[in-house]
């Protein structure tokens, strides 16, 4: 049976000029920084989202709780949105490892607006934690993979400063949305403090984020990524796929949005399921399953169909496409689901 995986775009295979660029990889100590692998690949990024520096880190969750340990202190508080990645997916690890206490901000699909950071703010007082930093998403994951343009980001960022809060961009899609939005990915982190993105989703390269900021900021994250374990030794045999990604992968990934918006428009006219078309601008489709079914039950008759999804919730199902799913591959999983929804409305 072939399978046909819209799990994640975390399930990307490295590319055949990856691979051959790890086999070849140029390796060093990157705890003593000196794989030259790694240092290319750091450089590399921060030319393309216009940072000072930038550090190599195992996983997108370190990349953004190193960010937020080097901009915090114990007992400050993050303002967050409700539904983002770093509050909902990290195991609490903002809290548990930096110590620190979020405050989630229900957003307008994952957006925080400026009015809202205005009203979060407290004014100084003995009692409240102190307000240090606010964490951004762009794609937004559990809002469907929406990304926020420049106007967005400058307005909310600029509004942070003022009110003397450090930003921090969890990027881990921000080439999907650079895509989407039509602009190179720097410009919609101008005013980010920090930011990471993942190698290792759409861009398809097997292992890894990186992390980006001010020069001294950088020097600080490095210490906090040893404390967490995150110091590697010869990291450059997986450096070396996140430099082909950056150089190769970006702009192929105006196919995944195309294919997901086939996804979402095909299952749009299949009861009883539901798409917002509105919403599908990336490469994630969320999907809504009606009341009389759940969504895990959806998504087990799926996987017997040989489509590979995510429940999200009872009655939510997220699917993702990426380098390794083709129109036709979409095709036959539109057929997969219609098959499925058929049986699920028919008397039992």
């Amino acid at each position: 049976m072939t399978i046909i995986d819209l799990r994640s775009d975390t399930v990307t295979q490295p590319t055949e000029e990856m691979r051959e660029a790890m086999a070849r990889a140029r390796v060093g100590d990157d705890v003593l920084g000196e794989d030259p692998t790694v240092h290319e690949l750091e450089g590399l990024a921060a030319e393309m989202l216009g940072k000072e520096r930038g550090l190599f880190v195992p996983s997108g969750t370190m990349a953004n709780l190193v960010a937020v340990m080097t901009h915090t202190q114990k007992g400050d508080e993050v303002l967050v949105e409700a539904e983002a990645h770093t509050y909902y997916y990290e195991v609490g690890s903002i809290s548990a490892v930096a110590g620190v206490i979020p405050r989630p901000i229900p957003g307008r699909l994952g957006y925080i607006a400026p009015d809202q950071v205005r009203e979060a703010v407290r004014p100084p007082n003995v009692h409240f934690p102190i307000p240090r930093l606010l964490c951004l998403e762009n794609t937004h994951n559990r809002a469907g993979g929406i990304p926020f343009g420049p106007q967005e980001m400058d307005a909310v960022g600029l509004t942070a400063h003022e009110l003397g809060l450090a930003v921090h961009v969890d990027g881990a899609r921000i080439f999907n949305a650079a895509v989407a939005v039509g602009v190179p990915a720097g410009q919609l982190v101008r005013y980010a403090d920090s930011v990471m993105f993942c190698v290792s989703k759409g861009l398809s390269a097997p292992v890894g984020s990186v992390l980006l900021g001010k020069a001294d900021f950088i020097e600080r994250a490095r210490r906090f990524r040893k404390m967490v374990g995150g110091g590697m030794r010869q990291a450059g045999v997986i450096a070396a796929a996140g430099i082909v990604a950056l150089r190769t992968m970006v702009d192929r990934l105006a196919t995944d949005h195309a294919n997901a918006r086939r996804l979402a428009e095909g299952i749009s006219r299949t009861a009883p399921l539901s798409v917002d078309l509105s919403r599908v601008r990336t490469n994630i489709v969320l999907v809504a399953v009606n009341a009389r079914l759940t969504a895990p039950e959806f998504t087990d008759r799926l996987k017997q169909e040989g489509v590979l999804t995510l429940p999200t919730g009872p009655s939510t199902i997220r699917m993702v496409t990426h380098r390794h799913i083709t129109a036709h591959d979409v095709d036959m999983a539109l057929e997969a689901i219609r098959r499925t929804a058929t049986a699920f409305v028919q008397p039992r």
